[in-house]
């Protein structure tokens, strides 16, 4: 095989080539000499790459020196120079002494396996049970001298109890491994505190793969010893302390797979809701942004109320309950409870669920109204409350609606005029603004977290106006209300905006209400035979009180009946109840999930009710 060089002698066209590629050749080596980037040479290389494969098509040989040509490399140790010999000698030495190394880092690695497995054969073979796994069912077969005592609730743990034994329950929000390692997070109410196992002679490997496999949401006990990490800990309430597990069982593990993550349902909102206008349940299934949707978290509301903002909210509502019956006990208020079947409707409406009552026809109570005049007015009780479930059949599928709710109602005599229950109604909700602020600012500070909101606004003397001022304020930002229209939810959100930049509250009360649009048992204005000695209270735009002061003759009340399309004779029992005596009254009823989701600034009152009952929803 012919070299380029005799080539291109045979054949000047061959020559002219050859040359072309030694130059280019030529270029390309004093570029990369000179460290040019490859930019600068790269088409140079293509050239030379081109005519190369032109030269092999006219010469049928690949551009180079022969193969059989290039001089063999040769390991003749008689041609080597002693110098040779010597690099050649201790490179060998170099290479016997990194075998022996690796021989001997393989018997090491193997010896520890060995024994790893000899660990592990007699881990298997020990009874773990007391360490970790399964609990047996409680059944209360058994009952420790300690009882409840043996465990120590999750807020508890502070950094002032470090170095103690301690044993804690609550769902598994998270479980992690980390190499030989499980970091769990256990969540009770509130509360969550980090739990952490490393593999020991004391914590099998078992354990780790166990405490990593245990489905989240499952409740576990968890014994260790407290300690105080170098750094909080992100994610947990209990930032400055964590556990150093010991002990881990599941007491009841979670079987079902999980409609959503908790992560997911404890997401901030990503943008704020309007809390008026229509609700639609479809739009409601599902949301952006791996959040959960309304109607999803209702469909699996036991689980939805483990949120840390859903453990709020109903923690801020039961306290609303508490400081609504202390204030009202500390002004000789007493607690009734009354009747929620009825023979005909609390209001003479028609908006009633009806049912048979052993044959005869029934219906659930739409307001404990007329039973709690009979007590406080009729029966002598003189001041009077209750809390309730009221039940409207209405077919409002709003935000702001629920077909059944908790009515905290109250009644009371008055000597000479109504405001003496507004005065009453003022101070109240003042009571429990103030008992929320002092005794719920955590949760109130959770339920911020996802759900944004501005702290509600209330003046210590609350503010009162009346209907025609209301609706003067209207017009005056150009809004068109009158003195006896009715006014529209648009409206009264518009007027509680104009409340707060005016005077600085999201809390007023209004009365004067025109007679026309208050039930027939109101009283009628002594000035004005269009108005009532009616009033209704607003937080944030929305009503949460409508009451007023009652008709307590009964022939006003024949009449006021008679006015509504009322006969008389389905009423006549609340009728008569007047006709032997009877103090002048007033009073009012609060819805108390509208009176939680409007302090809480929340968009829906279905996220303020437990288990909300509405046209569309009649489950879980």
């Amino acid at each position: 095989m012919s070299t380029p060089e005799a080539a291109a002698a045979a054949d000047p066209a061959i020559a002219e080539l050859t040359d072309q590629i030694a130059k280019l050749g030529v270029s390309i080596a004093e570029a990369k000499q000179a460290k040019k980037p490859k930019e600068e040479w790269d088409p140079l290389l293509k050239e030379m790459l081109a005519l190369k494969v032109e030269y092999k098509a006219k010469t049928g040989q690949e551009y180079g020196p022969n193969k059989e040509e290039k001089k063999p490399k040769g390991n003749d140790s008689q041609e080597a120079s002693d110098k040779n010999k010597e690099k050649r000698a201790k490179k060998a030495a170099e290479k016997a002494a990194k075998e022996e190394k690796k021989r001997k880092q393989r018997e090491e690695r193997e010896r520890i396996q060995r024994e790893k497995l000899e660990k592990l054969k007699s881990a298997a073979n020990e009874d773990w049970s007391h360490v970790f796994g399964d609990a047996p069912m409680i059944q209360s077969a058994t009952k420790s001298e300690e009882g409840v005592n043996r465990w120590t609730r999750i807020e508890a743990l502070s950094k002032e109890m470090e170095g103690k034994k301690v044993l804690v329950r609550g769902f598994l929000h998270t479980a992690r491994g980390v190499g030989k390692g499980a970091f769990v997070l256990i969540r009770s109410s509130l509360y969550t505190v980090q739990c952490v196992a490393f593999e020991s002679k004391d914590i099998p490997s078992a354990m780790i793969k166990y405490m990593n496999g245990v489905p989240v949401e499952s409740i576990v006990d968890v014994y260790g010893t407290l300690t105080v990490p170098a750094n909080p800990v992100e994610g947990a309430t209990q930032s400055q302390v964590e556990v150093q597990v010991e002990k881990f069982h599941c007491v009841h593990k979670a079987t079902a797979a999980m409609p959503f993550q908790m992560e997911d349902a404890c997401r901030p909102d990503l943008v704020k809701e309007t809390d008026v206008g229509a609700y639609d349940h479809e739009a409601n299934a599902s949301a952006e942004g791996g959040r959960v949707g309304q109607e999803t978290r209702l469909d699996h509301r036991w689980i939805d109320l483990r949120t840390p903002a859903n453990q709020s909210i109903f923690r801020v509502q039961s306290m609303v309950c508490t400081l609504f019956r202390e204030y009202l006990l500390s002004q000789n208020f007493m607690e009734i409870h009354t009747p929620k079947l009825l023979s005909g409707a609390s209001e003479g409406g028609a908006d009633v669920f009806t049912l048979d009552y052993f044959g005869k026809p029934a219906c659930l109570s739409m307001s404990p109204q007329l039973h709690k005049q009979m007590a406080a007015a009729c029966g002598g009780f003189e001041r009077v409350f209750e809390i309730g479930p009221v039940f409207r059949a209405e077919n409002s599928n709003t935000r702001r609606h629920l077909c059944e709710f908790t009515g905290l109602d109250l009644e009371m005599a008055i000597v000479e005029h109504y405001d003496e229950v507004l005065d009453v109604l003022g101070d109240l909700f003042v009571y429990i603004f103030d008992g929320l602020t002092e005794k719920c600012g955590q949760e109130i500070q959770r339920v911020k977290e996802q759900h944004g909101f501005e702290d509600l606004k209330y003046l210590k003397k609350t503010l009162k106006i009346d209907y025609a001022t209301g609706c003067k304020l209207l017009r005056e930002a150009g809004v068109d209300q009158g003195d006896y229209d009715d006014l529209s939810t648009e409206n009264e959100k518009k007027l509680g905006d104009i409340v707060r930049e005016k005077y600085d509250t999201d809390f007023f009360i209004m009365d004067k209400y025109p007679l026309d649009v208050r039930p027939f048992y109101t009283m009628p204005d002594p000035n004005n035979p269009k108005l009532s000695n009616s009033y209704d209270v607003f937080i944030r735009g929305q009503e949460i009180l409508s009451g007023a002061q009652r008709v307590h003759e009964p022939e006003l009340i024949e009449e006021r009946a008679r006015a509504w399309g009322i006969e008389v004779e389905t009423i006549s029992s609340y009728v008569d109840s007047f006709r032997n005596g009877a103090l002048p009254h007033g009073g009012g009823g609060i819805g108390l999930e509208r009176v939680v989701m409007l302090y809480l600034g929340l968009p829906n009152i279905r996220k303020s009710s437990m288990f909300p009952r509405d046209p569309r929803r009649i489950s879980p």
